[in-house]
Formats: C-alpha cells, structure tokens, sequence
C-alpha cells in the first residue's frame, strides 16, 4: 500500500473519526471501502451510459429484440 495525502474539512472529520467502523477499523479502512464504492458506481454508471448511447433512441434494436433488453445481467467487478 502507498500512503497519501488527503484535505477534509474539520466538521467531515470529526463525523468521520465518530462512526463506529471507523474506530473499529481505522480511517484507512473505511476510506479505501469508500473509494472502493465510488470507482464501483462510477464504472456501474459509466457501463449504463454506454448501454444507453449503444442502444438509445437513436440507436435502437430491431422490434423483433423488444423486451430483451432487461434479461441481460452485467458482469460484477
């Protein structure tokens, strides 16, 4: 693991060191659970929206493929 450095307003913080996972577990912990959960949206959103643009109303599938398009799963990460 690298460390780094972070600036969080003093409020955040001590919301933050307040939380009980986060006295159980550490800062570190809980920050890289949360970075963790944001790339996992970003990438869930960003699939979405190439699902979107792929296949949009300018886009669209043949009529005989309507109603096949929420059979499908996404892989997980």
């Amino acid at each position: 693991m690298k460390a780094i450095q972070i600036s969080i307003d003093e409020e955040l913080l001590r919301r933050l060191d307040a939380d009980p996972d986060v006295q159980r577990l550490g800062r570190s912990a809980v920050m890289r659970r949360a970075v963790a959960a944001y790339l996992h949206e970003r990438r869930a959103r960003d699939i979405a929206e190439a699902y979107r643009a792929g296949y949009g109303q300018d886009h669209g599938i043949d009529a005989e493929f309507t109603g096949w398009g929420e059979e499908g799963q996404w892989p997980e990460d």
